[in-house]
């Protein structure tokens, strides 16, 4: 069976046209969301290094007539991801015309490498995506979400800033092998005025996963690539300079 049927299968529906609408339908349920997530990782084996949809959408979704769709190759998203990462990075990402989130998702793969698995912190790295295609929407939402993400996608035009509305993707847990929560932000003119764009339709309906108590991991920060003590021991164990 290829990619393609395998997809659609998993998202319960015939013809490709109409994932954008089931998998919106999806992620807006939690338990429906993770139980589809687990069977996503276990089709591509738990590779989560890479975009899984980019020739899914690509092929069977993407405008190319009029919205000029071609997405960016794998290889190149590396490139440009390592030319940017400079010494200096401070943790927020930015990527106008996300598409269904390649490039962003090379971008937290390689923060994420930066550190040792016990000590990563989703929360250390944030992940601004803006993206026109209303069928890119529900894809690129998937990818961060599954990823264990922070971030805020806007559903805009960059050029024009017209908004149809805004997610934010926050991993409650702080557990880069956790999901992360979906919350649509409010359409205020306080939030419209941090996204510097336009409310020009409220397109997405009320949702909040996210508790309202603010998590430990925000009002006790730790420092963005602080290596713990048990790090240090287990490399000094290996053989392994942590400096």
């Amino acid at each position: 069976m290829n990619r393609t049927k395998q997809i659609n299968e998993l998202l319960g529906i015939n013809d490709s046209y109409q994932a954008p609408t089931r998998l919106m339908e999806i992620l807006y349920d939690r338990g429906r969301r993770e139980t589809l997530f687990a069977k996503f990782l276990e089709l591509f084996d738990y590779d989560v290094n890479y975009d899984w949809f980019h020739e899914y959408f690509q092929e069977e979704h993407a405008d190319r007539k009029v919205k000029k769709q071609d997405f960016t190759p794998r290889s190149v998203n590396e490139l440009i991801t390592q030319l940017v990462g400079a010494d200096d990075y401070d943790g927020s990402h930015y990527d106008p015309c996300a598409g269904t989130g390649g490039m962003t998702i090379t971008a937290w793969n390689r923060d994420r490498y930066k550190h040792s698995p016990f000590d990563y912190r989703p929360s250390w790295y944030v992940y601004t995506c803006e993206e026109l295609s209303d069928r890119a929407i529900p894809f690129l939402l998937f990818n961060m979400l599954i990823r264990g993400m922070n971030a805020v996608i806007i559903h805009c035009d960059v050029l024009t800033r017209k908004s149809y509305g805004a997610f934010f993707v926050q991993n409650d847990t702080d557990n880069h092998l956790g999901f992360s929560s979906l919350n649509v932000m409010p359409y205020s003119d306080e939030v419209a005025q941090h996204l510097s764009v336009e409310w020009v339709e409220e397109r997405y309906t009320p949702l909040v996963e996210s508790p309202e108590v603010m998590p430990e991991h925000i009002t006790n920060h730790v420092p963005r690539g602080e290596v713990s003590d048990f790090t240090r021991l287990f490399y000094a164990l290996c053989g392994v300079d942590t400096k």
